[in-house]
């Protein structure tokens, strides 16, 4: 994967719209009535932390991106996130950029892990979220990516979820990164360990 990260300093300084005081209160206010007529509860608030990893899990449909999304609006965080650039197409690429989307290239070989930390060291703010699943298809295991940005550039790891058993979304734990992956990732995945994604069958089982 690969991204211009060249560009990536210039494209997050860009104000979100989720940060625009006049705009703040109707994405809060859209995300609670779609929420509630979607029947979905919210749990955890935001951490008063100024950089770290959101972790979007379980990853196994589309819906998650919308649930996700509202869970931003409702606990207003002005987070950027990752995702293919298939996705980022007219008329929408605009408007996901301007909702924190970063466009990444799955075709080109490239070192994102490295491009990451760098962007997170030359920021003084800065809320990325990642799936670590990465895709919407069977997984066996968890991608590692996620965690070796926030080991190497010593940012915290915060547990976003989404249970569509429970119907419900929001924010969990805040891992800090100890630079054992195996044991930390094991305490990651214990948070996630009866969270259920829409498909259970798409989830990897360690």
């Amino acid at each position: 994967m690969i991204c211009d990260f060249n560009n990536l300093r210039e494209l997050i300084l860009k104000p979100l719209l989720l940060n625009n005081p006049f705009l703040r209160p109707f994405f809060y206010g859209f995300a609670n009535i779609a929420l509630f007529i979607l029947g979905w509860k919210t749990k955890g608030r935001m951490p008063d932390i100024k950089k770290f990893i959101l972790v979007a899990a379980p990853h196994s449909s589309n819906w998650d991106f919308i649930y996700f999304l509202l869970i931003i609006f409702k606990f207003q965080i002005p987070v950027h996130w990752m995702a293919k650039k298939s996705m980022f197409v007219w008329p929408f690429k605009g408007l996901l950029k301007r909702l924190g989307g970063i466009s990444i290239d799955r075709s080109q070989k490239g070192n994102v892990v490295a491009g990451m930390v760098k962007t997170f060291d030359r920021t003084d703010r800065l809320i990325i979220t990642i799936a670590p699943s990465g895709t919407r298809k069977k997984v066996t295991h968890w991608k590692t990516g996620f965690y070796q940005i926030a080991n190497q550039a010593n940012i915290p790891i915060v547990c976003g979820f989404v249970d569509y058993k429970q119907k419900t979304g929001g924010i969990g734990p805040v891992i800090i990164p100890t630079n054992e992956m195996d044991a930390d990732m094991q305490t990651i995945k214990k948070f996630y360990a009866d969270k259920s994604g829409k498909y259970d069958e798409k989830h990897p089982e360690n």
